[in-house]
């Protein structure tokens, strides 16, 4: 029977990994990296292996304190692997590979704790199957375990620590927690100290609900854990402090830790709801499963409160004081983003799990339900038919044809019949009362997800990242004597990552032309491979079309050397450009780049 358990176990992680790896990795590395935020941590950790500086990250020629270095030093690592410029030539693979990792692996955790510990009534072979798919089928678990960021990392590490910790509680064995205060370290070095909040808030919310709450503590072992948290997670904080001191205290813990939570940064201010409209869409196609399975789950829980009930059958209630403990802290949070709701995600796929092995097919929830998931199945395809209504109010400038170029490549004529086909497929299943419905709707969503989601992050490449890497080639094959390079109006990090030069980002307005020549004669930065002459008689300027119709830059004598997509690439003399800064200067205009926090990355 141990042996049986052993390979139906083997079987289903084999199962999870192979849908995994199709969900997260398919395709990884085939496309460029996506501004604004990717090239960043990319250019960071590239620089850590070229340069072998793995203490400090750095982009364009300035110290990034924006994260903590686990996301660098494992893109680094893969940075570092030999012959990349064959397997990676893009350079986007090594850069995503933290996040994809971290989302498969947190699947194959929820699978086999879903496989090791059954809940109650649930007698399915394919429960962690369907289980670990909900949480990797979510649309924000796909996009951001695909994005070279780092918050797919954090939520594959708090997920995992956090799913150890319960297993440690449920467990009957003396096994000891280190994993689990191991992965709390790794989530810690990936994003601060938010990690350490999340975990200690679950933590609490479940252990204040039950009676043996001391002995389940002695389980973990608090006192020896957080020491091994200490020994992976601190060690990096002091040195960066010893080091870099007071500017690292306060743009790591002052700006990106304290001033994020309390104030509102970069216009980031949402209502004190917005996560309850998040976990509606995070959870979608099958958010109706997501409140029923919070419904039962409370109401399962009040009932244990009037009778014994043990540990291991308790999953789905941690579960859901872990979907709270996010919504409570990030709902006070001053500054809001979607990404933040990532790490509920794991426990709201649990709680869906647990409403659908509550439901019988003969029950009228179950049928309720159902009526209401495919009347939005139903929706999505509508809305896909009528959507000459919606394409035209797509108004994005670095890709002012893409509606056009939508339904040219066939994209939403796929999405009309994919989504068609798929309604169809749920009201077939649903007629038949199939047992395992779940699963087989979330098998064709993986079908979909690589039919259509990869001709959809090809064609953005295409028309948005493609003409920054042929406008960096250009740069790389015309650049004389080490010239500045500049962009102008739009700012693309990626530009820099691409080129491997340092760039200084500018508005397009009289104030950026003057800060430009400001910055050129007192602005001093060096990157690891890259020290411009800014002696040099002419300049570089990357310029998007919106902004070289401005007179003020358009006026200026400047030599064209080429151009992709919207962007313009010039040469321009810098005895031209003092001159038209002083005209400006003389009319009235100042600069205000030592005013600002310039480039703050």
């Amino acid at each position: 029977m141990i042996l049986l358990n052993s390979k139906k176990r083997l079987a289903t992680l084999l199962i999870v990994l192979i849908f995994g790896i199709i969900i997260f990795m398919l395709d990884l590395g085939t496309t460029g990296l996506v501004d604004e935020t990717p090239p960043l941590f990319a250019a960071a950790a590239r620089a850590m292996s070229e340069s072998g500086d793995w203490l400090t990250p750095k982009v364009n020629g300035i110290f990034r304190f924006d994260k903590p270095p686990l996301i660098y030093w494992l893109m680094g690592f893969f940075y570092s692997l030999p012959k990349i410029e064959i397997w990676d030539s893009l350079g986007t693979l090594s850069a995503r590979l933290p996040s994809s990792l971290g989302s498969l692996f947190l699947m194959l955790m929820i699978a086999d704790t879903l496989f090791c510990w059954p809940q109650k009534g649930d007698k399915q072979f394919f429960t962690p199957i369907a289980g670990s798919l909900g949480f990797a089928l979510s649309p924000l678990i796909i996009i951001w375990s695909r994005t070279a960021v780092s918050d797919a990392l954090l939520t594959g590490t708090l997920g995992i620590s956090l799913l150890l910790f319960w297993r440690r509680m449920a467990s009957e064995n003396n096994d000891k927690c280190i994993a689990a205060w191991a992965f709390l370290g790794f989530a810690i070095l990936t994003k601060g100290p938010v990690a350490f909040v999340l975990a200690t808030l679950t933590i609490t919310f479940f252990l204040i609900i039950q009676k043996d709450w001391r002995s389940l503590l002695y389980k973990i072992n608090p006192k020896k854990g957080f020491l091994i948290t200490i020994l992976i997670s601190v060690p990096w904080y002091v040195l960066e402090l010893l080091k870099e001191g007071k500017p690292f205290w306060d743009n790591f813990f002052g700006y990106h830790n304290f001033q994020r939570y309390t104030s509102v940064v970069n216009n980031h201010s949402e209502p004190i709801w917005f996560f309850l409209y998040i976990m509606i869409l995070a959870s979608l196609p099958f958010t109706p499963f997501l409140y029923h399975g919070i419904f039962i789950t409370f109401r399962e829980f009040l009932k244990s409160l009037k009778k014994s009930c043990g540990v291991p059958d308790s999953l789905y209630t941690y579960s859901l004081c872990w979907l709270s403990a996010v919504l409570i802290f990030f709902s006070i949070s001053a500054t809001k983003l979607p990404s933040y709701w990532l790490p509920g995600i794991p426990a709201a796929a649990l709680l869906i799990s647990n409403s659908f092995i509550s439901l019988k097919n003969t029950n009228k929830t179950y049928v309720y339900l159902w009526i209401f998931n495919i009347f939005i199945f139903f929706g999505v395809s509508i809305a896909f038919f009528f959507s000459n209504i919606w394409l035209g109010s797509i108004n994005d400038p670095e890709m002012p044809n893409l509606a056009s170029k939508l339904l040219s490549s066939g994209i939403i004529f796929k999405a009309k019949l994919f989504f068609s086909l798929f309604t169809l497929f749920a009201i077939i299943l649903f007629s038949l009362k199939s047992k395992n419905i779940f699963l087989y709707l979330q098998i064709v969503l993986i079908i979909g997800q690589y039919f259509l989601m990869s001709p959809i992050r090809k064609l953005a490449d295409t028309s948005r990242q493609l003409p920054l890497r042929n406008i960096s080639k250009l740069i790389l094959d015309t650049r004389e004597g080490k010239e500045t390079l500049a962009m102008i109006g739009i700012r693309k990090p990626s530009l820099h990552y691409y080129s491997r030069q340092i760039v200084f980002y500018e508005p397009n307005t009289q104030e950026g032309l003057i800060n430009l020549k400001e910055r050129l004669n007192n602005d001093r930065r060096k990157n690891y491979n890259d020290e411009p002459d800014y002696q040099y008689k002419s300049l570089l300027i990357v310029i998007d079309d919106y902004s070289s119709q401005e007179s003020h830059w358009s006026n200026i004598n400047h030599e064209k050397l080429g151009k992709y997509g919207i962007y313009n690439l010039w040469r321009i003399n810098k005895k031209d450009l003092n001159e038209y800064s002083e005209f400006l200067i003389n009319n009235g205009y100042k600069s205000n780049w030592k005013n600002r926090q310039v480039e703050k990355f």
